[in-house]
């Protein structure tokens, strides 16, 4: 398979064992028997002074973070930077960290891909995302489960890790970069949502990170970054959901309808995580032409990234960690749904046999 500029694509070079590419699975392995700094060096030996470098994110704390992050690392090495995004940032959080400290991003779709040399995906790989699939990576950097059908030259994937900004901040240290309060408060922030302040999935590398970067942040920055939750006008959203939701067991279900920004659905599930007793919030809404659902599992004997994929991975985008996951499928997906009349009954049908 060619590329636009005539290169043969990654992707036709390599040959695939149980599903996953041999030269990524071999990537993989042979990063882990580096050291930190070891790791960096190859990393960095990707680039040369002419290159120009495109980092691709689907935005949000972590991926923001470390795109900075990576910026960073490259600011010396490389001609240019740009992060671009595909998907519309709207939570207040990710806004008032975008602006707060100052992180340079563009939207994907106003950037002509092409004339960059280099390409980097960070915090995703490429099969997470439509735009991301039409783009050969020269490097993917992540902590999700490894997926198939791609390739890249460098690939550092390790799930085991909560968060990327974790990663990236052992690039950082390994190469001896210092580190600006924005850029050190990006990181911090990036590791506690992705961690949830350390109640998902965390390793010692996670902690020993937030130690580390715990010296340099600004803490009237992060708690104004922290306390953006709401804009006045979603309020009412809490009220739908509340006169909306039916409890079964220890779940709660609740269709929010049709919003106007499809992030206060996951502010509206993970304030009903408080509640006590419940082990899974189920909340959905209508964005668009499109079916919204959030999923927020205690974890314990639960995967909600696996109940996700399981639901709607054959109709939609489907996938997440044991504690948070997200579906998004488009209603001409759903022949038997009418978007007008869809309710939490309906969202509790889906989970009927799935949920016993």
């Amino acid at each position: 398979m060619a590329s636009e500029n005539g290169k043969k694509s990654n992707q036709s070079v390599h040959t695939e064992k149980n599903g996953v590419d041999v030269s990524v699975s071999n990537s993989i392995k042979a990063l882990r028997r580096l050291s930190n700094k070891e790791r960096f060096r190859s990393f960095c030996q990707l680039f040369s002074r002419e290159d120009r470098v495109l980092i691709t994110i689907v935005a949000d704390p972590d991926s923001m973070a470390s795109a900075m992050a990576v910026k960073r690392i490259l600011s010396r090495r490389v001609q240019e930077v740009v992060i671009a995004h595909p998907n519309n940032i709207k939570r207040v959080n990710n806004l008032a960290m975008r602006d707060l400290l100052k992180i340079p991003l563009v939207r994907l779709k106003n950037v002509k891909v092409d004339e960059f040399t280099k390409k980097i995906v960070v915090d995703s790989q490429p099969s997470h995302h439509p735009d991301f699939q039409k783009i050969e990576f020269d490097a993917v950097i992540d902590h999700h489960p490894l997926t198939t059908g791609w390739a890249a030259n460098f690939v550092d994937v390790r799930p085991e890790y909560g968060a990327v900004s974790s990663m990236i901040t052992e690039y950082l240290k390994a190469g001896g970069i210092k580190l600006s309060v924005a850029l050190s408060t990006a990181l911090f922030y990036g590791i506690k949502v992705d961690t949830q302040n350390f109640t998902a999935k965390t390793t010692y590398a996670d902690v020993l990170c937030f130690q580390f970067l715990f010296k340099h942040i600004n803490h009237n920055l992060l708690k104004k970054i922290e306390t953006a939750d709401i804009r006045r006008s979603e309020l009412k959203y809490f009220k739908i959901a509340f006169d909306a939701m039916k409890m079964s067991k220890n779940r709660i279900y609740a269709h929010l309808g049709r919003v106007g920004n499809p992030d206060i659905l996951v502010v509206v599930a993970d304030f009903l995580t408080h509640v006590h007793e419940i082990g899974w919030v189920i909340i959905s809404g209508q964005y668009g032409e499109k079916l919204i659902v959030i999923f927020r599992s205690d974890g314990y004997k639960k995967d909600a990234g696996k109940l996700a994929q399981k639901v709607f991975g054959k109709v939609g985008s489907a996938g997440g960690h044991r504690q948070s996951a997200r579906a998004e499928v488009p209603f001409k997906n759903l022949p038997d749904i009418d978007p007008k009349t869809f309710d939490t009954k309906g969202l509790q049908k889906f989970f009927k046999s799935v949920l016993k």
